[in-house]
């Protein structure tokens, strides 16, 4: 996500105005009945441990379980496992011996970068049913999209015959939604195994294991016993500029089942704000607006974080601004992304009405604290370093 997380993780980037990315898997898991929780935190991992408060907004903060962070640490013992992680197999096997030390009966690891609603507890039923090492939850998108993707092809069964990560070539449009659940032992042991064989030629630092689809799953899949898991309903990958903003489409006129659940609800750490307000002549369709935004001039298909300005003769289409941005008179903003306590000037235009929405490189993306000057015009798929003054 480029300079919109030069200075946060990106778990805490907001989505639909009153949520973080974040918010989505530890809801789901919450909502499925699962109390201990483990969240890694990596880079910036300070600003992600104040968002999640201790795991108050969603029952996680106890004296018995409850929400853990684990942190990068230094003096474990073995250079190969200091710092930060090198992928998410990388950081499972820097957490083997505290896996190993809680012996929970199975496993799940989610990732933060993904909207969706699902009962994690259907996929250990699963697990469970078939006797499974791994079992991959899986959802279907159109296989031109696939190769951003783990792919998984599976027999009658159930059973992952197939697994591709990221090819170039995709033969399915089925994928892994980054959701897994492992039989401890058995991961730990592999994990052991895999370092065993790739740390003597990785780098100063790293266990050589990196992310789950180049050695683990695959390892997992030749031993037989991995086993796929059917997610129904929305799935949304957000980690690139397109997709981001392709979800915020997705959710400005139905929830979608996701976000308006009240037995399934998405909670969130959200001060709170005033409601919104839209003044004479303002204008807004299609749109999502946060408590304290205020808007006097045109909002069309554009998400509004809390605090929000929209001055009267401003125009914000297509776009996705986040909280206490000031966009003022006569600016016009399309198919961007504009951080947090940025200001687009009086008469400012920034990105373009033609863009592609397939892509990335077509989006602006404004980081945080940024000015854009009276007038001042941004070229489509501009990046705005955070603190900019143009």
């Amino acid at each position: 996500m480029d300079v919109l997380t030069r200075e946060r993780a990106k778990p805490t980037l907001p989505f639909a105005g009153v949520f973080q990315l974040v918010d989505f898997p530890l809801s789901n898991l919450a909502n499925s009945g699962i109390t201990d929780v483990w969240l890694s935190v990596q880079f910036q991992g300070a600003g992600l441990g104040e968002e999640v408060a201790n795991g108050r907004p969603w029952d996680l903060d106890r004296n018995r379980g409850g929400l853990r962070l684990l942190m990068p640490q230094e003096g474990t013992g073995g250079t190969d496992e200091e710092g930060f992680a090198k992928g998410n197999a990388d950081e499972l096997y820097r957490f083997r011996d505290r896996v190993a030390a809680d012996a929970p009966d199975v496993l799940v690891v989610l990732s933060a970068d993904h909207v969706y609603r699902f009962d994690v507890m259907e996929a250990v039923a699963t697990h469970r049913r078939t006797g499974a090492e791994c079992t991959i939850v899986t959802t279907t998108i159109p296989v031109e999209e696939a190769a951003d993707h783990a792919t998984v092809e599976s027999d009658g069964d159930g059973r992952v015959t197939g697994f591709a990560y990221k090819p170039e070539s995709p033969r399915t449009g089925t994928v892994a939604t980054e959701i897994f659940v492992y039989e401890p032992a058995v991961l730990v042991r592999v994990l052991e195994e895999l370092h065993h064989e790739l740390g003597a030629d990785a780098d100063e630092g790293d266990t050589g294991l990196g992310d789950y689809g180049e050695h683990l799953i695959p390892r997992l899949v030749d031993r037989g016993k991995v086993f796929e898991h059917a997610m129904t309903g929305y799935w949304k990958d957000l980690g690139q500029p397109h997709k981001y903003l392709a979800a915020h489409h997705d959710v400005l006129t139905d929830d979608l089942g996701v976000l308006g659940d009240p037995d399934w609800p998405i909670l969130g750490h959200q001060l709170q704000r005033a409601a919104a307000r839209v003044l004479d002549g303002g204008r807004v369709s299609d749109s999502l607006l946060s408590p304290g935004a205020v808007v006097g001039g045109t909002v069309i298909r554009s998400v509004l974080g809390p605090g929000v300005v929209v001055e009267p003769g401003a125009l914000v289409r297509d776009s996705v601004v986040f909280q206490d941005s000031h966009v003022e008179e006569g600016a016009r903003l399309d198919w961007s992304v504009v951080d947090r306590d940025c200001v687009v000037g009086a008469g400012a235009e920034v990105g373009s009405a033609d863009a592609d929405p397939d892509d990335s490189d077509a989006i602006v993306l404004v980081g945080r604290g940024s000015r854009i000057g009276r007038g001042v015009a941004v070229a489509g798929g501009a990046r705005l370093e955070p603190g900019t003054t143009a």
